[in-house]
């Protein structure tokens, strides 16, 4: 497999380039080069054992949903108050676990066998309110042109003229209420992230109409992928009348509790993943015109999630990896990460904050502050944080 590099001529750089990012120049190896750096059972995808990690997270959710049932019973509210929060927390990662071995499926990395792949992915994405093959499409896409300005599917940035003259109130007022309101922006982003770019495509690729993940002819999809939309929105439909059934049958209290709050702690974990996978101060963007798919695949950043590693099969501290080879079983990420280590040298980032969550948490905090928009003209792009910082580019030539 080879990936035209971005021809070498004089571009403009737009933002302040800072001192440790990703360099922009076009990669000193070739992707051949990459994969042979990566032991060759690496790139084995065994049926077998990746169902053993759908058998393991389903009966973690099921013996934590039976645990829960017994929350009720215990008659001292404040340990009941307790209680309810944890499971929630805890259900939604390992159920976030399940979300990335759907994720998994629609790489074609769970099985050999395609059709058996897309149907086990259609069944958990199912069952987590993700139409399976219409996120399955828009997701290559952005694989295919991750951080590229004009053809990305997710979390492309505003621009300059987008955000005008107030890129973040949380920049004008004073103090603690600059906490406040960057706290809530990014307790907004985190709850309603996901719903709104799967109906509205927010921070997706500007279509010339509406577009969305549940509408068959919508121009993010194509002819030939007609039909599986609509597969999607069966078995979707499907299972949201299995809710209404429960719900109506058990109680809505009872599904609110037991299943609506984990998935929205899912939906939390999968928006902060995605975001910091590659939104950092150290990630550039890039136009088509010196933009390849080698430059955007490298564009993503490793991170850190403490325990959150092991439920979300290493999503997030093994992303660099998984963008170079996204076909490759998550159980063999860790191990190809550190071989790409040594051959990506200065192309291969890694956060810079504190171990866990903690340092999640300033990841989320630094991005919120730092990365709000780019400019508008230019080839490649850093970002800027206030309206007021300089629009000149710089020329150079890569």
């Amino acid at each position: 497999r080879e990936f035209k590099m971005a021809p070498k001529e004089n571009v403009t750089i737009m933002g302040e380039e800072p001192g440790n990012g990703l360099p922009i120049e076009d990669p000193p190896f070739t992707f051949a080069e990459l994969k042979d750096c990566i032991p060759a059972h690496c790139f084995k995808r065994d049926t077998l054992r990746s169902f053993s990690y759908v058998v393991m997270d389903m009966a973690a959710v099921a013996i934590m949903y039976y645990l829960s049932t017994y929350i009720d019973q215990v008659e001292n509210v404040a340990v009941q108050c307790v209680l309810w929060p944890l499971y929630w927390w805890w259900q939604g990662a390992v159920m976030t676990g399940l979300w990335v071995i759907a994720h998994e499926c629609g790489h074609r990395a769970f099985s050999d066998n395609i059709f058996l792949g897309d149907c086990i992915g259609m069944v958990l994405h199912s069952a987590l309110l993700v139409p399976y093959h219409s996120w399955r499409i828009s997701h290559a896409k952005h694989h295919k042109n991750t951080n590229n300005m004009q053809l990305d599917e997710v979390f492309v940035p505003y621009t300059r003229t987008e955000v005008g003259e107030h890129p973040s109130h949380a920049d004008e007022v004073p103090g603690p209420f600059s906490v406040i309101l960057r706290v809530t922006e990014i307790i907004k982003m985190l709850v309603f992230g996901w719903p709104a770019y799967l109906t509205m495509h927010v921070t997706g690729r500007k279509y010339e109409r509406p577009t969305n993940h549940y509408n068959p002819s919508a121009p993010l999809f194509n002819d030939k992928e007609y039909m599986q939309v609509v597969l999607s929105d069966i078995f979707l439909c499907a299972w949201i009348g299995v809710l209404l059934y429960s719900g109506a049958s058990f109680g809505w209290i009872w599904l609110i509790k037991s299943y609506l709050i984990p998935y929205l702690f899912v939906n939390m974990w999968l928006v902060m993943i995605t975001d910091l996978q590659h939104t950092d101060p150290r990630l550039p963007h890039y136009r088509n015109g010196v933009f390849s798919w080698m430059k955007g695949a490298l564009c993503t950043i490793d991170r850190d999630y403490g325990v959150m590693n092991v439920l979300h099969h290493h999503i997030g501290d093994t992303h660099v990896a998984h963008h170079l080879f996204s076909t490759m079983p998550h159980y063999h990420a860790q191990e190809a990460t550190e071989c790409l280590k040594k051959k990506l040298g200065e192309y291969y980032l890694v956060d810079d904050v504190s171990p866990g969550l903690l340092g999640i948490c300033e990841a989320l905090w630094k991005t919120a502050c730092e990365c709000r928009f780019v400019d508008d003209d230019g080839d490649v792009f850093w970002w800027h944080r206030y309206a007021k910082e300089s629009a000149d580019g710089k020329v150079k030539k890569l």
